[in-house]
């Protein structure tokens, strides 16, 4: 399957782009080391890429970055638009609530230093992406907990609300009448949104902000706070980030595993797959009943998506004429 093609021709399948202005690097024609003029000519624009079809939070992100702004008020920025989004019902207020009917949030964030925060099981904080900026910035720690995240958070001036709607209490409520946990590809494991972004002096960051599964069990976290699962960014080399189920990002610790294997030399969409096999490939592991997909980027602004259902869809349609799967949780501007 020509993944690189989907890119190529990202415009034409729907998924709300954005033109984002760029300054090409200048290359004297003259210069002897033609290989390092190849390398600089590659670093065109700034970018940015997120998980699933959240285009008001990409298009956002976007504005910053062709302003000038800084990867990392790129990403923060798109994040907190999804987490105020009370229909998304998978990040932020509105998130699906675990078994108990409390809504948790977890967060991490990445700057092109290395630096980076997260906070995890936080409740009643909308924007808990900007918690974990604090955590990050403001604090000697890299990750703070519950009812602790909380009241840090609220020493920073946020402030509490309640993040169960009356639609997610809805479904809930409609959940109890069986309490049983079948998840539903794309639908319940569409839990995520995970952001990386270019900014215009060639700097990368991430950022990853979630609900979690539908009525987990009290106290679970994912992929999505957690270092190298959920998120990781190398300014070296480039980021990725991962959406779906979390336990199986962890278990091959997948957004770290993606950015070695670009330092090795792969592209991020050949990182992509890497990490998906690493995935589908282990002996009796029922990948069909559940969903995990990422996304990376490289310092030269290359960029790579792939998910457990494209690797299904492939591998069951390969010998037919059309082998060209749309990928349904990415999105690039």
């Amino acid at each position: 399957m020509k993944r690189r093609n989907f890119i190529k021709k990202a415009s034409v399948t729907g998924l709300g782009l954005v033109a984002v202005s760029s300054s090409l690097i200048s290359c004297d024609e003259n210069t002897k080391d033609k290989k390092a003029v190849a390398v600089l000519s590659k670093v065109i624009k700034p970018l940015v890429i997120a998980t699933w079809k959240t285009d008001l939070a990409v298009e956002t992100a976007a504005v910053v970055l062709e302003k000038g702004g800084s990867a990392l008020d790129a990403v923060e920025q798109g994040c907190r638009i999804e987490e105020a989004n009370e229909k998304g019902q998978s990040v932020g207020k509105g998130g699906l609530p675990d078994r108990d009917g409390d809504v948790t949030l977890d967060a991490c964030i990445m700057n092109s230093t290395g630096n980076y925060g997260s906070v995890l099981g936080v409740k009643n904080i909308k924007h808990v992406i900007s918690v974990a900026r604090k955590v990050m910035e403001d604090t000697p720690h890299v990750m703070l907990v519950g009812e602790g995240a909380k009241k840090f958070a609220i020493s920073k001036g946020f402030e509490p609300e309640d993040l169960l709607t009356k639609a997610s209490k809805k479904a809930w409520e409609k959940w109890k009448e069986t309490s049983e946990y079948k998840p539903i590809i794309n639908i319940e494991n569409h839990d995520t949104i995970g952001m990386l972004a270019i900014d215009k002096k060639g700097d990368i960051s991430g950022a990853c902000t979630t609900s979690g599964l539908a009525y987990k069990m009290a106290g679970r976290v994912g992929d999505s706070p957690i270092i190298g699962g959920g998120l990781f960014v190398d300014n070296e080399i480039g980021g990725a980030s991962a959406t779906g189920l979390g336990e199986e990002v962890l278990k091959t610790v997948g957004s770290f595993l993606i950015v070695e294997l670009m330092r090795q030399g792969k592209t991020p969409q050949e990182a992509c797959e890497e990490a998906i096999g690493r995935i589908v490939n282990k002996p009796g592991k029922n990948y069909k009943d559940f969903q995990v997909g990422y996304i990376a980027v490289n310092k030269h602004g290359e960029t790579g998506a792939y998910s457990i259902h494209e690797w299904f869809s492939y591998n069951i349609y390969k010998d037919k004429e059309n082998k060209n799967i749309k990928s349904d949780f990415f999105n690039k501007s």
